[in-house]
């Protein structure tokens, strides 16, 4: 299943997504466990297992006549974050075999783990304001990881379990404030730095997330084209590693690194930072693309 968070009235809406199209779970209601209520965010979604379990059962049951439903296509709706207001956004630097070697980084001997704010999310057809403070702004294509379970110092061979799904990500970074010191915070968490969208795929949806096409293109063309096979650490291993340093919860966000192909790699003689006006787009197979503009 794949579930999307979007706008109406001004309010928020959990919807799915089906062949390209928007369906509201209200839609369901009919073939709903009797006592369901039908949460308003993915966040509260994702702390009621329950209602996970009945709005599946509900979808299986419908089979075919999933697309009687009237529903509408995608560029009709403002989509909001895949997760509203993530608990916590973890992230992974440096976990590409090429894109270390891009870097000329030496590969990690354990991931190399920072964060962003929750401020920082943003959705699929956002625009992002350009920070003021910065002249190098870059964008990172990323496969972001929704925990769905309470994990705390789980196993490697257990760790996919605590997944509910998964979505695309673009780790915008501004590399001049991101170098101003040993700590990378102010160059990763601007505000709208961590689009995530445009939908979450059920993690039964993605047979195996370390074997996944990821790329990215700025105004239309290819910037990165890479497969989440050249992590260096997998979904499994940065689950178990975080886990065995903090707790993650439900609707927490990991965006597990970025392939080669991003602006801090090329020279310096070479190099063409995002500007107002560009266009950026990320796509992961199963996952659909996740668009957004550099505003102002």
């Amino acid at each position: 299943m794949k579930f999307a968070n979007v706008e109406r009235g001004g309010r928020p809406l959990v919807v799915l997504i089906n062949e390209g199209k928007i369906v509201p779970l209200g839609a369901l209601t009919p073939w709903l466990e009797k006592g369901t209520t039908l949460p308003t965010t993915t966040d509260e979604l994702l702390k009621s297992p329950e209602r996970i379990a009945s709005i599946r059962n509900a979808w299986e049951r419908l089979g075919p006549d999933r697309s009687k439903f009237e529903s509408k296509q995608q560029t009709e709706v403002r989509f909001l974050p895949a997760v509203l207001h993530p608990g916590k956004l973890v992230c992974i630097g440096l976990n590409y075999k090429k894109h270390a070697e891009e870097t000329n980084m030496p590969l990690p001997k354990q991931p190399v783990v920072f964060s962003k704010f929750s401020d920082s999310a943003a959705a699929h057809g956002d625009i992002i304001p350009y920070p003021s403070e910065t002249k190098q702004l870059d964008y990172e294509a990323e496969l972001a990881i929704v925990i769905g379970r309470t994990a705390s110092n789980v196993s490697e061979e257990e760790a996919l379990d605590y997944v509910f799904g998964y979505c695309c990500a673009n780790d915008l970074s501004a590399r001049d404030l991101q170098m101003t010191s040993g700590q990378w915070l102010l160059g990763k968490t601007g505000d709208g730095f961590a689009p995530i969208g445009p939908y979450i795929a059920t993690a039964d949806e993605i047979s195996d997330p370390d074997a996944l096409r990821i790329s990215a293109r700025i105004n239309g063309k290819t910037v990165q084209d890479s497969n989440t096979s050249d992590m260096i650490f997998s979904c499994r291993e940065i689950i178990a590693y975080i886990s065995k340093h903090f707790t993650l919860r439900p609707g927490d966000v990991i965006l597990t690194g970025t392939p080669e192909g991003v602006v801090f790699g090329q020279p310096e003689t070479a190099r063409v930072w995002l500007k107002t006006g560009d266009e950026v787009t990320i796509s992961i197979k199963g996952l659909g693309e996740l668009t957004n503009t550099i505003g102002e």
